[in-house]
């Protein structure tokens, strides 16, 4: 994983096939609650009174959107991999196709299947953005739907656990956000990753020793 996050800022992915994706996590430098994309984030979970409360971004993963491609190409590969099953069942009936080969397809499908299932787990949990509002009262996380679209999910701040309180290291590849109500975590990369507002960042996720 740490070296395809090494290798995704140089990869410039499907910008290079007429940049289809490319808006999805791409937002204007003008305006970064602005998406470039014509397919607007999901809310998820949004309180009431935040529909007209600005959001200042605080952190940002450039390489979600390889992320997000991946993501897509998993879930289109595995079901690619899953449709051949019944004309390989149908093959093995007509003696079209001995019982070793039927047996590799079946495996091949359900290995699919799980890794699908593992990048599923982990994608959905890894962070694009980070917002927060303007009185530093609500967190707006950014990160990756099943499906590989955006989706954005609203906590308190005061239900995120400081990144002090828990083991931890910003040093790490990857380091959890967790709250105390135990609802969800996250994940982000300080390594990969930019801290873009350091007094913000600070004041939701405590005082950290990372690289500026």
């Amino acid at each position: 994983m740490a070296a395809l996050l090494r290798a995704v800022p140089r990869w410039r992915g499907p910008a290079a096939w007429g940049r289809p994706l490319h808006g999805l996590w791409c937002c204007s430098e003008q305006d970064p609650s602005r998406w470039v994309g014509s397919r607007p984030p999901t809310m998820k979970e949004m309180p009431s009174g935040t529909e007209t409360e600005k959001f200042q971004m605080v952190y940002r993963f450039d390489a979600i959107r390889a992320f997000g491609f991946l993501s897509r190409l998993k879930v289109a590969q595995t079901a690619l991999t899953v449709v051949a099953l019944p004309p390989g069942f149908y093959w093995y009936s007509q003696g079209l196709m001995t019982f070793n080969s039927l047996c590799l397809v079946g495996g091949v499908a359900g290995f699919a299947l799980a890794m699908l299932c593992w990048m599923s787990h982990f994608f959905r949990r890894l962070v694009g953005i980070v917002y927060v509002n303007e009185s530093g009262t609500m967190l707006r996380v950014a990160h990756l739907t099943f499906w590989g679209w955006r989706q954005d999910t609203y906590c308190p701040v005061a239900d995120v656990i400081p990144l002090t309180e828990t083991r931890d290291r910003p040093q790490e590849v990857f380091i959890r956000i967790q709250q105390y109500s135990g609802k969800q975590t996250f994940y982000l990369t300080l390594r990969y990753g930019r801290i873009l507002d350091r007094e913000q960042f600070t004041r939701v996720f405590g005082m950290l020793d990372v690289p500026k």
